[in-house]
């Protein structure tokens, strides 16, 4: 399963190309770098779960391992959705959490969340075990782990040297797109 740094640096560098390349300048303009962050930590959101199964384990529910069950459903990144879609038409100007002088939307904040959830969703499928795509649903499990088809010697260093290479990814295209050096 891919550690934390993958989950959140895939969504940030998939929703930072959608704004820098796909949005026009008046979009970007209300599209502000929070939401690109929110996206990221909403990649981490479903392993909440392990903290739940941690404090259950500590109370006395010694079998009680609720990981990559609900919060590794569909079901999470829809009910953010349907909550997007249910809040987008409220009212346009209605803001949430006035951080430094952006004022984001609770629409954007929703959609955010379901895109990150989803990409860790699709992330743990792809390259950890099985997960439970339609629980409590169907407790069918559902994925693929590319990383058996690996040699067995580089098995192991798969997933750290993934984290690495995205970081080096993310660290250039700041550099390329946004000159972060000037801000040292």
């Amino acid at each position: 399963m891919p550690y934390a740094v993958t989950h959140i640096l895939i969504p940030i560098i998939l929703v930072s190309i959608i704004r820098d390349f796909y949005l026009k300048k008046k979009q970007k303009a209300n599209f502000h770098l929070h939401y690109v962050l929110i996206a990221g930590l909403g990649g981490v959101i479903p392993d909440i779960d392990i903290i739940l199964s941690f404090f259950l384990n500590i109370v006395g529910i010694d079998n009680w391992y609720v990981h990559r069950t609900i919060t590794h459903s569909l079901l999470l990144p829809l009910i953010l959705f349907a909550l997007f879609i249910v809040f987008t038409p409220v009212n346009k100007k209605a803001r949430i959490c006035n951080i430094t002088r952006h004022n984001l939307k609770l629409s954007t904040i929703l959609l955010m969340l379901s895109i990150g959830v989803s990409i860790h969703i699709l992330l743990d499928s792809l390259f950890g075990e099985l997960a439970y795509f339609l629980y409590p649903i169907l407790a069918q499990q559902f994925g693929i782990n590319l990383v058996l088809y690996l040699p067995k010697g580089i098995q192991d260093l798969a997933l750290p040297t993934l984290d690495g290479a995205l970081l080096v990814l993310w660290i250039t295209y700041l550099e390329l797109r946004h000159k972060i050096s000037d801000y040292i």
